[in-house]
């Protein structure tokens, strides 16, 4: 597995090796032993699985709080995503910055995402269908987000606002000025 790591160096990509002949391919996409060879020492806890029907769905940006904190080691199965991770960590010098990245079926890659980041995504493709694995069991009291679009983060999502497929939920998170749990 290769690992590389995004201008916020904390998020990384894993790039599975996928072995493949004229039946298909074969990739082993998580050994916590070559996770841990790489300096990746997580205890993932459950998995999760996500469809979008529709090209721009918006899915974050989220983020638990707590003892509920949680990494996240994402990949798309079909599809494509821009994936975006927003970090919250009040001491660092990336505060409020953003990265992203596409990850796609077809490019095999995962991102990382550890506690202490907002994180996101906007389907590029139709169908999309994304699974990611966590730390942290999902906790509604702890469950909280930042505003997909707040204009002090800037993220460049590809779109205009009345583009995105959105839910209540996210159209209505709080921006970052105005979120009261973050990290230190």
């Amino acid at each position: 597995m290769q690992v590389s790591q995004l201008s916020i160096p904390d998020i990384k990509i894993l790039t599975p090796v996928k072995h493949g002949d004229n039946r298909g391919f074969f990739s082993e996409i998580y050994n916590r032993e070559t996770l841990l060879d790489a300096g990746i020492d997580m205890d993932f806890v459950q998995e999760n699985y996500s469809w979008s029907a529709d090209v721009h769905t918006v899915r974050g940006l989220h983020f638990q709080t707590g003892n509920y904190q949680q990494d996240k080691l994402v990949q798309v199965v079909r599809g494509a995503i821009l994936d975006v991770a927003v970090d919250l960590r009040r001491s660092s010098p990336s505060y409020g910055r953003y990265v992203s990245a596409e990850i796609s079926a077809a490019n095999w890659q995962q991102i990382l995402v550890p506690r202490g980041f907002a994180h996101g995504f906007i389907t590029l493709q139709a169908d999309t269908h994304v699974m990611y694995r966590v730390t942290a069991h999902y906790s509604p009291e702890h469950d909280s987000g930042i505003r997909w679009n707040d204009p002090d983060i800037g993220i460049d999502w590809g779109i205009s606002a009345d583009q995105a497929v959105l839910s209540n939920k996210d159209a209505n998170l709080p921006f970052l000025a105005d979120c009261a749990t973050l990290f230190d």
